[in-house]
């Protein structure tokens, strides 16, 4: 069995004490807002609640860099990440919200001393934004090779043409930045040596946040994606990350630990649904005994949880690239797991489950779109085999 450190036991206390105090209560609050003001609007109740985060001493938690962070490590942050993955508002009143979290980890990890001063310092200070534009509408993202945007040097100067959506962040008023995917080397033999990742400041002419788009019908709650257009867009040479054909490389290193963050949220997020769902039936007997005795559902949970464990720790351990299976097993399981505790959750709850008063519609919303975000089901799957086989060859 795991165990943490008494360091993560005293942090897992605080957060969890944290969000009890100050995040379920204003949990109405916070869907109210999203669906009264929409996606282009920063929601009061984040902005009054990020200062109360920081002093207490709960913020950028997710940042392995001691002198950013609190120097977790994967492992050490997944159960901070559970808690926090209870509710839709907590991620960001932490400062640990996505895509935030792995564009501040590229920018530690990749950025210039340049460009950690411009934009990772007001983005680990919570006063700015960003957004990651990969996806695009025109050609299946899930094989990122097939990307068509391009970025092409002029002088000191990259022009950059792409349709992207999905842009999580891009309508927030607070979004300054994007981390841009885009192709430098179309016609390299090695197709993972096309691309590039630059930083492109949203106020920059050409860029055009063209809308908004639902997920399940909710704007805002739980993901501004949105549809972004960038038209020769114009950004200095010095916005490259890392240098060009570099982008794949860079996406590793952002993707591994993006993906712990996203199924621990979820298993957290699996067991406050099931704990409404056992509230909600104890009283309730079907066929001579309680609805609430669902022994097989906490037990998908915990080996769900089990499993990204085990990712995050062989990730600290023998590093992303040797770890990619366990990681990749995890981005199918915990997904899967999520969306069929949500919907005996909805199921228990009758029609009023299909409304979002105890904000059920949007949780299974978020366990779905991450059978999607990060890739899909399939992706992993066939990675996972091909790796099994490949042990046999």
């Amino acid at each position: 069995m795991y165990e943490f450190s008494p360091k993560v036991q005293a942090l897992r206390q605080r957060v969890q004490a944290f969000v009890e105090e100050h995040v379920y209560p204003n949990e109405k609050t916070y869907y109210t807002q999203a669906e009264q003001l929409g996606p282009w609007q920063v929601y009061p109740i984040v902005e009054e609640l990020k200062p109360k985060a920081r002093a207490a001493g709960l913020w950028n938690l997710f940042l392995p860099e001691s002198e950013h962070g609190a120097g977790l490590s994967n492992f050490d942050y997944a159960p901070l990440c559970e808690v926090m993955g209870r509710s839709h508002l907590a991620p960001e009143v932490f400062n640990c919200s996505a895509p935030d979290t792995g564009n501040m980890e590229v920018l530690a990890r990749y950025g210039t001393p340049e460009q950690q001063e411009r934009w990772l310092k007001p983005l680990l200070a919570g006063e700015i934004r960003s957004c990651f534009a990969m996806t695009e509408p025109a050609v299946a993202s899930s094989d990122a090779t097939n990307i068509e945007s391009s970025i092409v040097r002029d002088g000191d100067h990259y022009v950059i043409n792409g349709h992207k959506w999905y842009t999580t962040n891009a309508t927030d008023p607070r979004c300054k930045i994007s981390i841009f995917m885009g192709k430098t080397d179309p016609d390299n033999a090695d197709r993972h040596k096309q691309q590039s990742m630059i930083l492109v400041p949203m106020d920059t002419p050409g860029v055009k946040v063209v809308r908004p788009i639902a997920v399940f019908g909710f704007y805002g709650v739980p993901d501004r994606a949105s549809e972004v257009v960038f038209d020769n867009v114009r950004v200095p040479v010095a916005n490259m990350l890392l240098g060009e054909g570099r982008g794949f490389e860079i996406a590793q290193g952002r993707l591994g630990p993006g993906r712990i963050h996203h199924c621990m949220r979820l298993i957290g997020l699996a067991e406050r649904m099931l704990e409404r769902m056992c509230k909600r039936t104890l009283s309730r007997t079907a066929f001579g005994k309680p609805i609430a005795q669902q022994g097989v559902t906490v037990e998908r949970i915990e080996q769900a949880r089990l499993l990204t464990l085990n990712a995050a720790w062989r990730m600290d351990t023998v590093g992303n690239k040797v770890a990619r299976a366990e990681i990749a097993m995890i981005k199918v399981a915990v997904p899967n797991m999520a969306c069929q505790v949500i919907d005996w959750v909805i199921q228990a709850h009758g029609g009023g489950g299909t409304n979002n008063d105890d904000g059920l519609a949007s949780a299974y919303a978020t366990a779905r779109l991450l059978r999607l975000a990060d890739g899909p089901d399939e992706v992993h799957r066939n990675q996972i085999g091909k790796m099994e086989l490949g042990k046999y060859r």
